[in-house]
């Protein structure tokens, strides 16, 4: 049987970039990135022993804008990335990854490696989102959802490789720009009202406000010169929001990581975790497996991926 791994992780490569600059010498505006293309095709033709054949395309760029002065700090990244899917000769794409992810940090420095600092952090997709396994149900779409955090706080910046930005006043928006996921109560906005009969009274509000506090931890040895080992980099990101008025003990996390390991100059190898939780997300749960849903709440998600791609640094 053919089986097409979908191969390319993401993470905040643009944002994680920048740690590698030393921050004692490095002055005025510093800029790069990275695109990315991997490929994986099967074709089959009267295999004996069964399968499909199959295609799958994944692309990704990340880049970064970085400003230092004596006094002054400005981080800036954008990180995107797409991946299709085909498997067998009838069958639709499927999406297998869509991200947009734009963050900006300004820092004012307070006395030593500590930075007053403000951040604004921006994430969507693209297009829709299906759930294939119940007939490309819709389950997402463009700003749907989105989020939109605005954090004042102060950022430690000992060195090069590591961030621990503390914000005790932010707010966080969420957004669903679709109104029929906002009906339905989509990532925690309000979902419509209906009478007895079904007939809509009022419709699902498209966005949801929250205010709270806000940690962000970044450990980056990410560019094979400040490698932990030979030839493998480690990235890793944790954030962490609690709403002061609704449940604050309830802390939404954030966790990515991802392992390199270099096999020349354009290719390498990489395994990517992310783990995820976000109280207001419901996730469906069907616990005799019987195809009904039994009960929704939130839940721990995680993501692994395991990949060998080509990437060219600009």
């Amino acid at each position: 049987m053919g089986l097409t791994p979908v191969l390319w992780g993401q993470i905040t490569d643009g944002e994680a970039k920048l740690r590698k600059q030393n921050s004692d010498t490095i002055q005025g505006w510093k800029k790069g990135g990275v695109i990315a293309l991997n490929l994986a095709q099967t074709s089959l033709t009267n295999w004996a022993a069964g399968g499909q054949n199959s295609f799958a395309v994944n692309g990704l760029f990340s880049g970064f804008s970085n400003f230092k002065n004596e006094k002054t700090v400005w981080d800036n990244s954008l990180d995107m990335g797409y991946g299709l899917l085909k498997q067998g000769k009838n069958s639709d794409y499927m999406k297998t990854d869509d991200k947009f992810d734009f963050l900006s940090k300004y820092g004012r420095q307070a006395f030593n490696d500590f930075y007053y600092a403000a951040l604004v952090n921006f994430k969507t997709q693209m297009t829709v989102g299906k759930d294939y396994a119940k007939d490309t149900a819709k389950i997402s779409n463009f700003l749907a959802p989105a989020f939109l955090i605005g954090a004042i706080g102060m950022d430690y910046k000992p060195n090069s490789y590591f961030s621990a930005f503390l914000a005790p006043l932010t707010g966080k928006i969420t957004i669903v720009n679709d109104q029929q996921l906002a009906n339905a109560g989509a990532f925690g906005v309000t979902p419509a009202t209906y009478d007895n009969l079904g007939n809509l009274l009022h419709k699902g509000e498209k966005s949801k406000s929250e205010l709270g506090g806000y940690i962000r931890l970044i450990y980056s040895k990410n560019d094979f010169k400040y490698e932990i080992f030979k030839g493998v980099s480690f990235t890793s990101k944790l954030d962490l929001f609690s709403n002061y008025l609704k449940k604050p003990q309830n802390i939404d996390i954030s966790w990515e990581t991802q392992i390199a390991f270099k096999v020349n100059k354009y290719i390498s190898a990489n395994i990517n975790t992310h783990l995820l939780y976000d109280d207001d997300i419901a996730i469906a749960i069907d616990s005799n497996n019987d195809g009904i849903t039994d009960k929704s709440g939130p839940r721990v998600q995680f993501k692994e991926i395991l990949g060998v791609g080509f990437s060219y640094k600009l």
